[in-house]
């Protein structure tokens, strides 16, 4: 029989007798306070599903008026404007009402998910202080959405024979909204695909080197040691192989360290750098058994796409970014070219790139510690950040990866060997931390080797929500 010095105190009575420990919390409680503490939670966990009903009522009342305030500016608009502008509000009226019909959708399917895992916690009885944290976070990240779906501006211009109006109007995508440099970013992270320990299972990753993400919040992760592409549907709790996923090797059903993934909307597929392969490959989104070749003999580490359909890929081999014009495997050079080093007309073992809406080319070139910029038609680049050398000061990088730059001009950067992701906005002198920078680890704060930014990007062998 254990002695009294044996036993363990329990947290709410602080006698030491036999206890168990709650795995949410990780106290320990006596018998008798076990099962207060759980009645505790199921209180907390019944707020929750009064919070969501009053949530989903709020949606349906507030359905017909999530148009109305906004369409009170588009008329205050035309009303002070002249005949020839009537018919671009009518255009957006139109993405106005389409936009409010696809986020109401968006916002009852996800309550609806939610919902699901809320029931199913209530009817086998089984939450933890974990679960009551999340169904929080998600209700409060629902809300905001409610409460903020639009954004307008007008603005002008002058490039006819008359000064014309234009409207312009800022709707931010539900999974994909404009990256703020003064927003205070959460500093603990959410795992949304695997974590599950390093593994090829459908629900493990083995090294994901990277990552996009659709409008639907579905996830596309390029599983590298595990030669696949996997997808991983909002709130899932496995994946789906959709490319590869045959072994390693060049055959066209298989991958062979697969480094950088995107979506091409216009044809529904998902386009590939192949990298030991030596190739990029397009795999139908649907149903793709295999995939189609469509550029050789390329080095290919890190790509994109611009608004008209043009591909951008990185030869880390040649150290050089080339444009793509669909069918074409030629390609124009765009950045680099000019063997290794640091000049600003070279780069040395580009990784990842990025293209804004003036056709301006980021590239990630990750030995020279720094990220480069070539705008269209430039025979030399511009240091965008980290002109100092390696290191882990908030002036410099240590070999970059992915990169994205927001419609402000902030630049964040995958600082993968500090272990963090940096924001630059115009004309700073330095960065900010934005996630991670707490040292190399799994916890909720930290970062292990950081290689992709879009929506998301991965760290060790699981994928965290970033944005």
């Amino acid at each position: 029989m254990a002695t009294t010095t044996d036993k363990i105190p329990c947290v709410k009575c602080k006698k030491p007798k036999n206890t168990l420990t709650c795995h949410g919390c990780s106290q320990a409680f006596c018998l008798n306070h076990i099962n207060e503490h759980h009645n505790e939670l199921s209180e907390q966990l019944v707020t929750i599903e009064d919070q969501f009903n009053e949530l989903r009522i709020e949606i349906d009342e507030q359905k017909s008026e999530l148009q109305k305030h906004e369409l009170i500016k588009i008329n205050r608009w035309e009303s002070d404007s002249i005949e020839k502008i009537r018919q671009v509000a009518n255009e957006v009226r139109h993405e106005l009402s389409s936009y409010g019909n696809i986020l109401i959708t968006d916002l009852n399917s996800k309550l609806k998910q939610l919902a699901e895992k809320l029931d199913q916690c209530r009817r086998e009885d089984d939450f933890i202080d974990t679960d009551i944290q999340f169904f929080n976070e998600k209700l409060t990240q629902l809300r905001d959405t409610l409460n903020n779906p639009f954004n307008f501006e007008i603005e002008q211009d002058s490039t006819s024979f008359i000064e014309k109006l234009r409207l312009t109007i800022k709707i931010p995508s539900l999974h994909n909204e404009n990256l703020n440099a003064n927003v205070k970013w959460i500093q603990d992270g959410v795992t949304v695909a695997g974590g599950n320990v390093q593994g090829g299972g459908i629900n493990q990753f083995n090294h994901p080197w990277s990552l996009c993400v659709d409008n639907y919040q579905t996830v596309y992760i390029a599983d590298c040691y595990n030669h696949r592409i996997v997808e991983w549907k909002y709130g899932a709790m496995t994946g789906r192989v959709v490319a590869g996923g045959n072994g390693s090797g060049n055959l066209l059903d298989q991958l062979h360290y697969p480094a950088d993934i995107i979506i091409d909307k216009e044809r529904d597929s998902l386009i590939v750098c192949d990298y030991t392969n030596r190739r990029v490959v397009r795999w139908d989104r649907q149903d793709g058994k295999i995939g189609e070749t469509i550029i050789d003999d390329i080095g290919c580490w890190g790509l994109t796409m611009d608004d008209d359909g043009f591909l951008y890929v990185v030869d880390k081999d040649r150290h050089e970014v080339r444009r793509y014009k669909m069918g074409e495997d030629q390609g124009v050079l765009v950045a680099g070219g000019n063997g290794p080093g640091n000049r600003l007309d070279q780069l040395y073992d580009p990784k990842y790139v990025f293209v804004d809406q003036e056709h301006s080319v980021y590239v990630s070139d990750s030995s020279n510690h720094r990220v480069m910029k070539w705008m269209k038609d430039a025979k030399e680049g511009i240091v965008m950040t980290g002109s100092q050398g390696q290191g882990n000061n908030l002036t410099q990088l240590s070999n970059p990866l992915g990169i994205v730059v927001d419609r402000s001009g902030t630049l964040y950067v995958a600082d993968c060997s500090n272990h963090r992701i940096m924001s630059w906005c115009q004309g700073a002198t330095q960065g900010s931390v934005i996630v991670g920078g707490n040292g190399q680890g799994r916890q909720t704060n930290q970062l292990s080797g950081p290689i992709g930014v879009s929506s998301s990007s991965p760290s060790s062998d699981s994928v965290r929500e970033m944005i």
